[in-house]
């Protein structure tokens, strides 16, 4: 009796060709029935967020990397993810492009059995951004979308001696002086307004 050596099962990894003008959408039915470590591997020039645009404004494409790794059930996706927001500097509202960098890592769960379809059963706190849908779809665009806002700096400058705006008529004194008058401050304040001036002077110049 002839008996032939089974080989050993090796875990996949393939690369895609860059992908542009392409939404975060992934199928991984076929990943999903790969041995544990089977890997995918995706890169970005020009990825899209359906309604992003109706929170932040991009002044440059979402680029970057995703990697999708078989760690059991689920599907473990790593990767980074760049690009360019808008915003108004703090001091006189003028618009400034801040670059911005996302690393994402996060495990998305299968919600239906890839070989039987039936539905499985989810933990109660599973997280709706964080599950693969019954088509075997991972959709990561809510997780990027997420990890976008959170990426926002709470403090955007200019310049970093931006003179900001006339508190009395609005005017941008970066632009030169206004007619305004300054007004007077009350004896009282004029340390704690030093301090304000001196804490701001701190934060311009990290």
């Amino acid at each position: 009796m002839l008996y032939l050596a089974r080989k050993a099962v090796l875990p996949v990894s393939e690369k895609s060709s860059p992908r542009r003008g392409q939404t975060l959408q992934f199928n991984v039915a076929q990943l999903l029935k790969q041995p544990a470590e089977a890997a995918r591997h995706f890169t970005f020039e020009d990825a899209i967020v359906p309604h992003l645009e109706q929170e932040l404004t991009l002044r440059a494409p979402l680029h970057g990397h995703i990697n999708l790794v078989k760690t059991g059930a689920d599907v473990l996706v790593t990767g980074t993810l760049s690009t360019e927001l808008e915003l108004p500097c703090t001091r006189c509202l003028t618009p400034v492009r801040v670059p911005v960098t996302v690393d994402i890592e996060e495990t998305f769960s299968p919600t239906h059995d890839v070989t039987s379809g039936a539905r499985l059963t989810l933990a109660a706190d599973a997280d709706p951004a964080t599950l693969i849908d019954e088509h075997h779809i991972l959709n990561l665009a809510e997780v990027v979308r997420q990890d976008l806002l959170l990426s926002q700096p709470s403090h955007v400058l200019c310049r970093p001696q931006c003179a900001g705006l006339c508190p009395q008529c609005g005017h941008n004194l970066n632009e030169g002086p206004c007619a305004c008058q300054p007004d007077e401050v009350d004896a009282r304040w004029a340390g704690l307004l030093a301090l304000k001036e001196e804490l701001e002077a701190e934060k311009s110049s990290n």
